[in-house]
């Protein structure tokens, strides 16, 4: 099964029905949520997530959508190490270099899904847009 870290941006699209990247992110999460793909995120997006949700909805409303997204999702470590590595990097984007370094340093992930593959260039994983994954997975089913 592939693992995927899901960028911050994907969830946002979803949560915040941004068009026209909410129906792919859509699909990315049911795709989790069905068990074809094992989803992740990190601390860190789920800190974004609520912050940003929360300039819109209540605290028991946003704190009910990360359950849910939580539900689908495994959590990645963000320890010492993925700080120190991030800190360290060649990322012109903190928050970027530590979703990449919990991802690298969990050994397992495949891909990270975000819409800005740019901000990723420097990951030793493959980043790949939602709509493009989702044109691939199609082509093998």
């Amino acid at each position: 099964m592939t693992r995927v870290l899901i960028d911050t941006d994907i969830i946002l699209d979803f949560f915040f029905d941004r068009e026209p990247f909410a129906e792919n992110a859509a699909k990315i999460l049911s795709l989790c949520e069905s068990e074809e793909i094992k989803g992740f995120v990190t601390p860190v997006i789920i800190s974004n997530v609520y912050y940003l949700l929360r300039q819109t909805a209540k605290h028991e409303k946003v704190i009910e959508k990360l359950k849910l997204l939580v539900s689908i999702t495994g959590v990645l470590v963000t320890d010492k190490d993925v700080i120190v590595r991030a800190l360290n990097s060649e990322f012109k984007d903190f928050e970027d270099a530590l979703q990449n370094y919990s991802a690298e340093s969990d050994q397992e992930i495949d891909l990270i899904l975000t819409r800005n593959t740019k901000d990723f260039k420097n990951s030793l994983l493959a980043v790949m847009t939602p709509d493009s994954y989702i044109k691939i997975k199609g082509a093998s089913h």
